[in-house]
């Protein structure tokens, strides 16, 4: 006898599923809520607003979790229901599928704690480099407690399954052809509706940075980011005429000591300076990771964490008004070397066919200078070595087997284990690294080769641990003793580099790749794209503090000018000491565009939007204005032409 037919049997498993997720959803989202019970607007509009938008990402999301489910439950025929293949299918895909989306909400948890935002195009890289961010989690949390935690929840929810009957109505029902039909319709409806017509901008409704990031869905902003990566400008955001644009940034970056090529299509152009000079100065270069303005005593800390650093502010060219890029430390890379402002999408320094182009290195390599890149990790990660080998500079980091394209013409050098005294998930503590450029500069000097030695730092990133004993604040306890470490470290670099022969003739420039954080509860967060700069040992006089608004692409045209160099130039950045430097800055998100000057804030998004606010510096607050068109024009102009220049290969 043919059991049964039910009218919602067979499907009775993912509908447990769905309300499952849809619960789970809306309970991490009040977690979100009370997390960020300060910023949140809770007006009843707002609240219901956030909810409601979240629900229906949330729906969107089960949309596209339950399709391959849907089409499993809706084909297979009435026969085979309940057999042991069914069975086993059915159990083993459930059960991974809810262990899967428990472990991604305690992620986005983790990730809300570091980023305060949902899943977005920085979880998409993590994927890629599994060692790094396997190795980060376990030294941060206790992984095997966390995985059994998780398999336990996984355990009980399926429990109540079991015990609701969603696996006894599964097994035992049949199917009509119109529940087939109609299920199964109703999900690719759902999903080619979500997919083709619902954005992951669509959840940003709010001026409240937070509530918008609450309303979205973890799951369905993660694959946004993945299908959205790079961003070509002029399919998202406003556009002006090309030529125009190259017109107003030509006429921004006019100078008296410089002569464009004559070219439209080109910023490219001559510096020259009227005492030119040969003389060759090292410079050893140091982007410290996460390095926020806030951090220094120089701008109001209190709790003595950059000594070091404070001192030199006091004995350098020191930039007290400088702004970062971006938020990630691709973008500080991209910002110093090219001398560009931030593109839509991922940094270029992540971009494929991103070699050949014009860098500061070009300017190094002109002027007979050796060009080494150095990095704690291993530099697969964030395709840091593609893009500095891609460029000309040498490599030096810590290689775990990673191998780079035969296209790219360098050479890697790796770290030992005998050069290494401490090393985490991210590299070597920035004592060792900063001990190997030491040594690689004292064979630069035998050789008479006059040197630039770009450094990047990671002992200031989670899990914040580092040797024992070299501050008052115990490794892994948090960032506050990761920025110490830091500042330790770059003392013991000063002490140590100030005994060599090589020392007098060597500048040491020092600036953040990017701020700790950049959350905030506007549509960008100013205030967090502070950051300190610093050119040290230039000569024995020289202390100066420069406080025009300027931005990490400033840093080297400054010092090349700072050096009396003639030199060809790509660079959207220019000398900020130069009595015509228009003070600005440019930064970013990898989908917000802005524009700074002084205390007006443009701000571009995709979907072709723009707004303009003024700047509340003391409280980090920005307050909507009405647009000014020529402002915005100017800030289309910068971001349009660097997209340009880049996609045409025009800076090369």
């Amino acid at each position: 006898m043919c059991k049964k037919i039910s009218r919602t049997g067979r499907f009775t498993l993912l509908a447990h599923f769905v309300l499952w997720f849809l619960t789970v959803s809306l309970l991490l989202r009040f977690t979100f809520f009370v997390w960020e019970h300060n910023e949140v607007s809770w007006g009843f509009t707002d609240l219901l607003r956030t909810l409601l938008t979240g629900l229906f990402f949330d729906i969107g999301s089960a949309a596209f979790i339950s399709l391959l489910p849907a089409l499993y439950f809706a084909l297979l025929p009435n026969k085979w229901i309940g057999s042991i293949v069914d069975k086993a299918i059915v159990w083993f895909f459930v059960g991974l599928n809810v262990f899967i989306f428990t472990f991604s909400f305690f992620a986005e948890i983790t990730f809300w704690e570091e980023f305060s935002r949902r899943f977005n195009f920085i979880a998409v890289d993590y994927l890629i480099y599994t060692h790094e961010v396997v190795a980060n989690i376990n030294e941060s949390y206790p992984l095997p407690l966390l995985i059994g935690g998780i398999i336990i929840l996984t355990s009980v929810i399926l429990f109540i399954f079991y015990k609701t009957k969603g696996f006894a109505l599964t097994f035992t029902s049949k199917v009509t052809t119109r529940q087939r039909i109609t299920v199964l319709s109703s999900v690719m409806i759902l999903t080619l509706f979500y997919g083709f017509f619902i954005t992951n901008s669509s959840a940003e409704w709010s001026e409240n940075r937070y509530n918008s990031e609450i309303s979205k869905n973890g799951v369905y902003s993660f694959f946004a980011a993945f299908r959205n990566n790079q961003m070509k400008y002029t399919d998202f955001y406003t556009s002006i005429d090309q030529n125009k644009a190259l017109g107003i940034v030509e006429e921004k970056l006019k100078s008296t000591n410089c002569s464009f090529k004559d070219s439209s299509h080109s910023i490219h152009r001559t510096i020259t300076d009227s005492v030119a000079s040969s003389e060759k100065k090292n410079v050893v270069f140091i982007l410290v990771e996460s390095l926020s303005g806030s951090f220094m005593k120089e701008f109001g800390n209190d709790e003595n964490l950059t000594p070091f650093l404070d001192s030199l502010a006091q004995k350098s060219i020191f930039f007290e008004n400088l702004y970062a890029t971006g938020t990630r430390t691709v973008r500080g890379m991209e910002a110093v070397t090219l001398c560009i402002p931030p593109t839509p999408g991922r940094s270029i320094v992540k971009r494929p066919e991103n070699s050949g182009l014009y860098t500061i290195r070009n300017v190094f390599g002109s002027k007979g200078y050796d060009c080494n890149f150095f990095y704690g990790g291993d530099g697969y990660f964030d395709n840091m070595n593609a893009y500095f080998g891609g460029n000309g500079f040498s490599i030096y980091d810590r290689g775990r087997g990673s191998v780079l394209s035969d296209k790219i013409q360098t050479v890697r050098h790796n770290i030992t284990d005998e050069e290494v005294t401490f090393e985490n998930a991210w590299g070597i503590c920035d004592e060792d690294i900063f001990n190997k450029m030491l040594s690689v500069a004292d064979e630069q000097y035998k050789k008479k080769q006059p040197f630039f030695n770009f450094v990047m730092t990671t002992s200031n990133h989670r899990p914040y641990t580092y040797p024992s004993g070299k501050v008052d604040i115990p490794s892994g306890t948090g960032r506050a003793g990761a920025v110490k470490y830091t500042d330790y470290a770059l003392r013991q670099l000063f002490e140590q580099a100030s005994k060599k022969p090589w020392f007098k003739n060597t500048v040491f420039v020092i600036v953040a790749d990017h701020c700790a954080s950049s959350a905030g509860k506007d549509a960008i967060d100013v205030g967090n794209y502070h950051i300190p700069a610093f050119i040290v040992n230039f000569d024995e006089t020289s202390s100066i503090k420069i406080n025009k608004q300027c931005s990490q692409i400033d840093l080297f045209p400054t010092l090349f000018t700072l050096f009396h160099w003639n030199y060809e130039s790509d660079f959207f950045g220019r000398d900020v000491l130069c009595n015509d430097f228009e003070e600005r800055s440019l930064l970013g998100t990898y989908r917000k565009l802005v524009l700074m000057k002084k205390d007006k804030v443009m701000v571009l998004s995709d979907q072709k939007k723009q707004d303009f606010y003024s700047w509340n510096k003391k409280t980090n607050e920005l307050k909507p204005i009405g647009m000014n068109n020529d402002f915005l024009n100017e800030t289309i102009s910068w971001y349009q032409t660097a997209d340009y220049l880049y996609n045409n290969k025009l800076l090369q």
